[in-house]
């Protein structure tokens, strides 16, 4: 053998490698989620994203790297791992919560971004209204009709006159829903009783301190109230105080009552525009959406610790009824 050969034919046959995995490296693609905290529904977000790539024919381990990571409530860490998945450079960016696509959002302006599970993304300032952002970044939102809400707290509770909320202030969803029933109860005969938890271990003593104020207390998609649900169904068992919540999750964890989202539907109609992405549409493009599908869960056993009783009519229209 020549050995003046042998550059050309290792030359030769790195090309035949090269074009042997072309085809597969094309179609390789990259999806990096990060969410604020894992609790049942933002986890079913997660969920519901990861299904609707699967059905587009995006499998993680297969074709598309998939990466998760939960900033654990902390807001630091959410800023971190945004830092992080945007040196990845992957091809979308999925933020659940508020506050994790705030810290994605600030870290890059050009890795697309789609948000899940915000309420009001434009008080968030996620984006500038619900139009076509033409720029990086759009997702979807499970902004609730409070109206809806208190309609169903009064199915709960009728004659309810003191609202108790347990909320993050430093949550700009949870701002928003706050600042809003300030204007929406009064109008409705009802009044807002406030109790501030901005860290998830303070949501037990911020719930304790309604006791006496309040005829029922209702829970917004507040994640350090979700994620510490438990808490303050403790406080609502031994102080007969009804709980009523926007999360159908929390229901089975001991809410009395929820007409909310189905957080894995959220999930996947967010995978859905994640796909939309990865075969080529520009995320300013896609406007932002809103889930409108709605359900209702309902406990009576709940209920029964917490001191009412539901009309037979209330629990016959639930989806599900959590036994």
């Amino acid at each position: 053998m020549n050995m003046k050969q042998l550059p050309w034919m290792s030359l030769g046959a790195l090309a035949l490698a090269v074009a042997a995995v072309a085809p597969a490296s094309a179609q390789q693609k990259s999806v990096a989620v990060t969410a604020i905290v894992e609790h049942p529904a933002l986890d079913s977000v997660r969920d519901g994203v990861q299904a609707a790539l699967k059905d587009a024919g995006f499998e993680a381990g297969k074709n598309l790297k998939w990466q998760y990571q939960s900033a654990q409530g902390n807001t630091g860490t959410a800023a971190q791992i945004a830092r992080k998945f945007v040196g990845d450079k992957p091809d979308a960016i999925v933020a659940i919560a508020t506050p994790s696509a705030q810290a994605v959002i600030a870290s890059t302006k050009t890795v697309p971004v789609v948000f899940s599970a915000v309420t009001d993304p434009v008080a968030a300032k996620l984006v500038k209204n619900w139009e076509p952002s033409h720029n990086n970044v759009t997702g979807v939102s499970d902004l609730l009709a409070l109206d809806k809400q208190m309609d169903l707290v009064k199915q709960v509770v009728p004659g309810a006159k003191r609202v108790g909320v347990v909320y993050n202030p430093g949550e700009a969803n949870s701002v928003v829903v706050v600042k809003q029933l300030q204007t929406l109860l009064p109008k409705l005969g009802m009044a807002l009783v406030e109790a501030a938890a901005p860290r998830s271990v303070d949501v037990s003593s911020a719930a304790r301190s309604l006791i006496g104020k309040v005829d029922v207390i209702y829970t917004s998609t507040d994640n350090n109230v979700v994620s510490a649900y438990e808490a303050l169904v403790k406080v609502g068992q031994e102080a007969k105080i009804p709980l009523v919540a926007s999360d159908t999750d929390s229901v089975k964890r001991g809410a009395i009552a929820a007409f909310g989202i189905n957080y894995r539907d959220l999930g996947e109609q967010t995978g859905r525009m994640v796909v939309r992405i990865l075969k080529g549409e520009k995320p300013g493009d896609i406007k932002p959406e809103i889930s409108t599908k709605m359900e209702l869960f309902v406990n009576p056993g709940a209920a029964e610790k917490q001191g009412v009783k539901l009309s037979d009519a209330l629990v016959k229209s639930a989806a599900q009824i959590v036994q």
